[in-house]
């Protein structure tokens, strides 16, 4: 037998219309067991954001009661399921803080940490809710170390340090681009504290090579647009990150790099040590001169007393 389609539209909206007349009555009703039931059954169904709704009215009635438990846990999942994150890791931390001896509360405390998760952004964004993630995800581990999930969870802080890392990375680099514009000014600066931290944060990242060598090309860079009581030092400081770069990796790609950075500086400092010698042998003698010339007039001064 052929079903044509308008029959087939007729029965949809016909279905359609009674079922939204029922959820209409079910909004209206004050029957709290009717409710309970009816969001219970949405949920089941998969029909969360109808069961949201439900859970809203019913929950501030059953409060303190037994089936208030299994609500607060389904109400909880209803906004994890419809995406909504931030407000799914809010229900399940204040079900987990208000049943912590429930069979769900391990579950319960694993998707608080699973929802900020989820919510949390790129690592070119601001890194705030990944922290408040890692956070939750340690919380859940020491709580729960023996649990299914330890894996998993492990498995959600590896991912988020890496978007940490590379957030840190990317800030770095952009430091190192500031330089190289018309007004570098404390750039150079900001560089070499930026990648000595990275290093630290970040033990063993496989930036870390790369920013090493770097550090040894930003310094003697800030070393050579030193003021000339800082020159010394900042082009010692070339040197310096030079021999800790070769140590920690003497099979380096930028090797071969590093010499003709270390030639540079040392050609700088020559040529500054030469000119400082200079300056404080002329210094010296202005000096001198000077006390030849006020020499005289402190002989007669002398003399009239």
């Amino acid at each position: 037998m052929k079903v044509n389609k308008s029959t087939i539209l007729l029965v949809f909206t016909l279905t359609l219309l009674s079922s939204c007349g029922k959820f209409y009555k079910l909004e209206k009703s004050t029957n709290w067991e009717e409710l309970y039931e009816a969001a219970n059954d949405y949920y089941n169904k998969g029909e969360f954001s109808r069961a949201i709704i439900l859970y809203d009215k019913v929950l501030p009635v059953i409060r303190g009661s037994e089936k208030a438990e299994l609500a607060d846990f389904n109400y909880a999942y209803s906004h994890f399921r419809t995406k909504r994150y931030i407000e799914a890791a809010g229900y399940f931390n204040t079900f987990y803080q208000t049943y912590n001896r429930s069979p769900l509360a391990e579950e319960a405390l694993f998707m608080n940490a699973y929802s900020l998760y989820l919510d949390s952004p790129d690592y070119n964004l601001d890194q705030k809710s990944s922290r408040d993630a890692v956070n939750a995800i340690q919380l859940f581990i020491n709580r729960f170390p023996q649990s299914d999930s330890y894996e998993r969870a492990m498995t959600m802080i590896e991912d988020l340090q890496k978007r940490f890392e590379e957030k840190a990375y990317q800030e770095s680099m952009l430091y190192l681009r500031l330089t190289e514009g018309l007004y570098p000014g404390d750039f150079y600066r900001a560089c070499i504290i930026n990648f000595q931290n990275f290093a630290k944060e970040f033990p063993d990242s496989k930036y870390n090579e790369e920013l090493a060598y770097k550090l040894v090309e930003v310094s003697l860079s800030y070393g050579q647009r030193s003021v000339f009581d800082k020159k010394e030092d900042r082009l010692n400081d070339v040197f310096k990150f030079a021999d800790q770069f070769k140590r920690r990796y003497p099979e380096s790609k930028y090797l071969g790099a590093i010499q003709p950075i270390v030639n540079k500086a040392e050609k700088e400092l020559t040529a500054h040590l030469k000119l400082k010698k200079e300056y404080e042998e002329a210094l010296a003698k202005a000096k001198l001169e000077e006390q030849d010339k006020t020499a005289p007039s402190a002989e007669v001064n002398e003399k009239k007393k």
